[in-house]
């Protein structure tokens, strides 16, 4: 089904020893249907998290939990999301993308079925880990599919626009659906993605090739034993340590992590067939571009957490209420991703991620001066900011793909998806987890107490921008010394 022609494992650079086709090709039915069964799994993905955004605070006012154990409810998920991304991209090029696709689709919806029918808190974040965990095969295994399956430049970077497109509609779709269904009861939002499991079941089967791509090699057992128990123990020690300080248990994990994470870095250099090459992390764009998706969803996933809080919280919304509110950022989305193709064709992926950064930064900025109003105007202090951070979306997150696969040969695309994915989980489960510290005390009765956190959002925002800024500033450099 592969579309590209292979290319030599070292083909790592922007300029790929097969140059990139920009003609468009006539997209066949079955093209088609792999882009739209992998779509789904993006549709899955945002969905869960939109959903599970809107009924934080149902959840705790049933189970009596504060802002510090609710973030585990995030965080959980993405403490096995981040924690095996990297691995579950690895696996789904060398045990076929097909049959790790499959897999993790049917514990994803086993895992939300069983987070919808326990009574305990430790359950339900357990429940919350293992569906992490699923994602972490499903989501690079989707976008492997796709980066192997449409030839490079004209075809991935419209795929991937798409493919966005999937995810916009599912965070739209969540923030709706979710707001109805938390109204009668908030665990018929972990029911729900179970339904969409059960049809991206059915199609992937029909529609994934059977003889779907499995690359040559072995697997690192070593490797990624030290890398899944450091980065676990990495996650786990970010997203404790600003609720409970350096304890013990956080220093031993903080320990764990680092002699782990140094002994998967030695390992990969021994090792003939390595987990990740990591002579990857030489190529600027590809470090750029998981540094831009590092921001983007740091500091959205916090923004959301606080949004949600404080209009249900603080300003007693429904959450219907505040589903609709949020909804007009993922229709934007859904709008624009389809265009975001032939904006990467015209102004390449540096200046697209520069804009994207920059609506984010405008999105909180408005948010921070005007979201406060005790009597507050939806439209004009809210939906401004919204729309902005639709907009940031829209033009960033195609771009980030393509900027983050580009030039890989098929046999590391998994490696380079989940490599992408794993910053993006990593940067939300940061900023989340010093958020919630900065937030948390005490029954909020004005924005006051969420200013800190919002404070924090727009620094990391600040900081992509500048990274990306910084890196178009030395191309142009690079153009006038030649």
């Amino acid at each position: 089904m592969t579309i590209t022609e292979p290319k030599p494992a070292d083909a790592v650079t922007s300029s790929p020893v097969d140059p990139p086709s920009h003609a468009p090709s006539r997209w066949g039915p079955k093209l088609w249907a792999v882009l739209f069964v992998a779509g789904l799994a993006m549709f899955l993905d945002a969905l869960d998290v939109s959903m599970v955004g809107v009924a934080l605070p149902s959840i705790g006012a049933e189970l009596g939990l504060e802002t510090s154990s609710l973030q585990w409810i995030v965080n959980g998920y993405i403490l096995g999301y981040g924690g095996l991304l990297l691995l579950g991209g690895r696996m789904a090029d060398l045990l076929g993308r097909r049959q790790v696709f499959l897999t993790a689709l049917v514990v994803f919806g086993l895992a939300s079925l069983v987070g919808g029918l326990v009574e305990n808190e430790v359950l339900l974040i357990a429940s919350r880990i293992v569906k992490g965990v699923a994602a972490a095969f499903t989501a690079p295994a989707a976008l492997s599919i796709i980066t192997t399956t449409f030839k490079e430049g004209h075809d991935r970077n419209k795929a991937l626009s798409i493919f966005t497109v999937f995810g916009a509609t599912g965070y739209a779709s969540g923030l709706i659906a979710s707001g109805l269904l938390t109204s009668l009861d908030w665990r018929l939002t972990f029911y729900a993605p179970v339904v969409v499991v059960a049809g991206v079941l059915i199609a992937a089967f029909f529609v994934v090739p059977k003889n779907a791509e499995r690359e040559k090699g072995h697997i690192d057992f070593l490797g990624a034993t030290t890398l899944t128990g450091g980065m676990l123990a990495a996650v786990y020690t970010i997203v404790t340590v600003p609720e409970t300080g350096f304890t013990p248990l956080v220093i031993a994990t903080t320990a764990a992590a680092v002699v782990l994470l140094g002994a998967f870095f030695l390992v990969e250099n021994k090792v003939a067939h390595p987990l990740v090459r990591l002579s990857i992390f030489k190529v600027k764009s590809i470090v750029r571009a998981n540094l831009a998706a590092l921001a983007i969803f740091g500091s959205y996933i916090s923004f959301q957490t606080i949004v949600s809080l404080y209009l249900q919280n603080t300003l007693q919304w429904e959450p219907i209420q505040m589903a609709l509110a949020l909804a007009p950022a993922g229709i934007i989305v859904a709008f624009l991703s389809p265009m975001a193709g032939k904006f990467i064709d015209r102004y390449g992926t540096k200046s697209m991620i520069i804009a994207s950064m920059g609506a984010f930064v405008l999105g909180y900025l408005w948010f921070i001066l005007r979201g406060g109003s005790a009597q507050p105007n939806y439209f004009a202090d809210y939906l401004p900011s919204f729309l902005l951070l639709g907009l940031g979306f829209a033009i960033g997150f195609s771009a980030v793909m393509v900027q983050a696969t580009e030039g890989i040969s098929d046999d590391e695309q998994g490696l380079a998806s989940g490599l992408v994915q794993t910053s993006g989980q990593i940067g939300g489960a940061v900023v989340l987890a010093v958020v919630t510290g900065l937030i948390s005390g005490g029954a909020a009765t004005s924005i006051a107490q969420y200013r800190p956190g919002l404070y924090l959002v727009t620094v990391v925002a600040v900081v992509g921008l500048l990274a990306s800024a910084t890196a178009l500033l030395g191309r142009r450099a690079a153009v006038e010394a030649a």
